[in-house]
This record gives structure tokens, sequence and C-alpha cells, in this order.
């Protein structure tokens, strides 16, 4: 058996150990590093977790990656179209790590009702189309089916139908210029509402309807193969500017590509900076963390130093011993680390069901509530980081015990 592991697992579990004059700065300490993984926990989680939720909410509007035509200088709405006849389309083989591919078309118009009109662009989608991120999105009614017949369904977000004044099964009136004559009577539509969504982002929810792809296609004149572009969605977002190097280095030369990173810049700027506030405030609660099992090192030493002395005196190494006082102290870390994670992962799971804290002002964050993320390779890495920190930090502390003399030691007893 190890010697050190031995003699610091006698000090842990004897009585005289519990009910020193060491004992309170110990459970001192124990807190402090149980409420820094907690603070870590809970920073971790909601800066990644509201992250991942900008990402999804972004990318459910545009894909991850965009193809579309040169002409079209990133315009809002679709001017010239692509073919669907491209080796990519429907099945995306020229790259590995693509999850979907659906082709869309957009069109600026106007909704007027009998009250008031509201400017638009009408997004058309496919059969193919994901809805996925729109379920979570859905406050009344359900998605658009465009799979049969061409129809009138539509989706509208919860701020146009506020302002219109319309509800599941209302019928509008909307109205699209002709781009090869603006002075040209209008294209009318006439739609019915069966769903109603609520994003949180004012820049899309205020903007964006949805509508089969095949009533811009008319609209535009164009044909049944013809599309305004397509988004791609991504396995893995971490890789999305590989990706879309990859992919516009195998499409024809008359094709471009566009990430949502860099459509919306200055959104994934802001989120970016989620990244430094997370390293600082971990930073801050590990040092924190270490210098409480610092303090509680040096007493427990001083407490200890007759035992360092007749160690000594035995033959025991100086590394020896201040192994003894490491394990000791690896073992107090690791009890804050466990109260620490169930107190962090207790809280962030019921956040992640009854999402009981709110953000004071949703408009800033693009969602009322604060999201939270973890997964397990992180929660080991930031567990297994704090501790191995704490260790190299009580390196220097424990150098004290060198200075020990065996004589005075045993003397001071």
């Amino acid at each position: 058996m190890n010697l050190e592991w031995y003699i610091a697992r006698r000090l842990i579990g004897s009585r005289e150990h519990k009910s020193s004059i060491s004992a309170p700065i110990i459970k001192i300490a124990i807190a402090a590093i149980a409420l820094g993984l907690l603070m870590m926990l809970i920073a971790l989680a909601t800066g990644v977790g509201l992250r991942h939720k900008i990402r999804e909410k972004v990318s459910a509007f545009n894909g991850h990656i965009q193809i579309y035509n040169y002409d079209n200088n990133l315009s809002e709405v679709s001017v010239i179209p692509v073919s669907t006849r491209q080796t990519f389309y429907p099945k995306f083989d020229l790259t590995g790590g693509v999850r979907h591919i659906q082709a869309v078309a957009t069109k600026a118009g106007i909704i007027r009702t009998e009250d008031t009109f509201e400017g638009i662009i009408a997004k058309g989608a496919g059969p193919e189309y994901d809805w996925t991120a729109f379920t979570e999105f859905l406050v009344a009614g359900r998605v658009p089916d465009f799979g049969g017949e061409l129809g009138n369904e539509t989706l509208i977000s919860r701020r146009l139908a506020d302002r219109l004044e319309l509800g599941v099964d209302s019928l509008f009136n909307s109205f699209f210029l002709k781009e090869e004559d603006p002075s040209k009577v209008p294209n009318q539509r006439r739609f019915r509402v069966v769903g109603i969504y609520d994003s949180g982002f004012e820049e899309f929810d205020g903007t964006y309807i949805f509508i089969d792809i095949r009533h811009i296609q008319r609209m535009n004149q164009w044909e049944a193969d013809q599309v305004g572009n397509f988004e791609i969605f991504l396995d893995d977002f971490d890789q999305i500017e590989q990706k879309s190097a990859e992919i516009y280095g195998r499409t024809l030369s008359d094709l471009d590509t566009q990430t949502i990173k860099n459509k919306y810049y200055q959104i994934f700027e802001w989120v970016g900076l989620f990244d430094f506030n997370i390293a600082l405030i971990i930073g801050i609660m590990i040092l924190v963390g270490g210098i409480n099992m610092i303090t509680a090192l040096l007493v427990l030493i001083l407490e200890r130093t007759p035992m360092i002395g007749i160690l000594k005196s035995l033959g025991a190494s100086d590394w020896s011993v201040r192994k003894v006082f490491l394990y000791n102290a690896a073992y107090l870390i690791g009890l804050g680390l466990l109260w620490g994670n169930v107190l962090g992962l207790g809280l962030l799971a019921l956040q992640e069901k009854f999402r009981i804290f709110k953000f004071p002002n949703p408009e800033e964050y693009y969602m009322d509530y604060i999201p939270v993320y973890m997964d397990i390779p992180t929660l080991l890495i930031l567990n297994f980081g704090v501790l191995l920190l704490c260790l190299l930090m009580l390196l220097i502390p424990s150098w004290i015990i060198t200075r020990i003399s065996p004589v005075r030691a045993i003397r001071f007893e």
C-alpha cells in the first residue's frame, strides 16, 4: 500500500482531525470549492446554452451555409434564379458532414388588411423544408404543408399577427411587385394562416412569412426547376468555415457560398464575447478556491508540525511528507467538487425543465428564458481541470514542509 496515501487516509478519518482547530477552516475551503464550481457550471452552461440557441434560431431561417447565384448581390430577395439541376441536389454529396439541403426563394411584398398594412419578405419553401426548429417556435396552429397541390397555407410570426390582428385560419391579401416591370399591377395572393411562430428575433419575426415556393416561381415567371438559393444544414456548426470553403471549391464557378456567421457578423461577434466572459469567471473562481485551499493546507501543516518532525526523523523524505498533505488536500478538493456538481447540475436540470430564471429584457437576448447546455466531456474536463490547477497551486505552500526541522518540530510538541 502507498504509505503516503495510508497516512493521509488516517488523518482524514481521525476524530481528532474533525474536531481540531483547522476543522472550520477546512469546511470553509470545501464550501469555497463547491460554490466556485457551482458558479463555473452556471457560467459555462448558460453561456454555451445561449450561444447554441442563438445559432439554432439564426440557422432556422437561413441554414448554416447558403448557395446562390453571384448576381444576387447578397440581396434579401431572390433576383437571379438558380437551377435545381445541380449535382449536389437533392442529395448533397460534395462533402461530408451535411445533414440537410433545401431549396428556397424569397420575395418582398405587402400584407394589406382593412385597417392596416405591413411590409414583408415571403419565403418560399418546398416539401423538403426542415421545420424542426419551428416546432419549438410555434405558439398557435401548425407548420404549413407544401407537399400536395398548390395551396394558400402560410406561417406568420406573432409580431405580424398582432399588428395585423390575424389569428389561425385568418385570410389576408398580399401584394408583390413584378420584378420585370414594377410599374405594372402587382401580383396579388390570398393566404390563410395555419400557424403562428415566435422565435424571439425581431429582425426575422417582423419580416418573414412562409409560403409555398411555387407561388414565388409563378410570380417571377420561373421554371419549375428554378429557385432562389439553397440552404445547407451541417452536423457540426464549428466546421462551418471549413465546409463553406469545401463547398465553394466544388460547385460551379457562377455559384457563391455564404455562411450565417458572415451574413450576421454582428450577432456572432457578440456571441463570441461569451467565451471571454466564461473564461474570466472560471479563472476567478479557480483563483478564489485555490487561495482558500492554500490557507487550509497551511493550517493543516502548522497543526501537524510535530507529526512532520516524527516522519522526517524516521527517514521520510520532504517530498514524501508533502505528498501526505497533497493527498489530504486532493480529498478536500474532491469533496468540494462533489457538492458543487450536485448543486450545480441539480440547478441546471431544474432550469432546463421548468425555465425558472427569465431574462429581464428578452428582446436583447432573443429569448425570454435563460437556456442551459452541458455535456459530459465538458463537465469532466472542468472538474479535472479545477482539481489539477488547485493541486498545482498547492505545490508552492507545501514547500514550507522542507523548511521544518525535525528536532524543532518534535520539541514543539
